[in-house]
């Protein structure tokens, strides 16, 4: 990810709710992402950041709720592995973006931005 710092910056300028939106949104796309084949090095890169976003994040959470995003981290640097090797199989691809899906509305609703509206 280019200039990481001016990312940092610019990502916790936003309250943590907005933040862990962002949050949810990779992970949504994550899933969107992973129906097409070609789109690995797009997945990839979301990965990279979204693991950052809860780098950045975890930290302003309760505990229970920063356990849940490190091992949301932890899950996130295993796709990635994994993607390397499987990313063609298009039954992993689902898989996927089934877990990513559950894990995004499980970060919509640490952020309460649901229950906002």
């Amino acid at each position: 990810m280019k200039n990481l710092e001016s990312r940092r910056a610019r990502y916790l300028q936003d309250a943590l709710p907005i933040r862990l939106g962002g949050l949810a949104a990779n992970l949504s796309r994550i899933a969107s992402f992973s129906k097409h084949a070609g789109s690995q090095p797009v997945v990839a890169d979301i990965f990279l950041e979204s693991r950052w976003f809860i780098e950045w994040t975890a930290l302003e959470l309760e505990i229970l709720q920063a356990a849940e995003l490190v091992e949301l981290q932890i899950n996130l640097a295993l796709w990635d592995f994994e993607s390397r090797q499987s990313w063609n199989d298009e039954s992993w691809r689902s898989a996927l973006a089934n877990q990513s899906m559950q894990w995004s509305q499980r970060v919509l609703d640490i952020s309460g931005l649901l229950k906002a509206a």
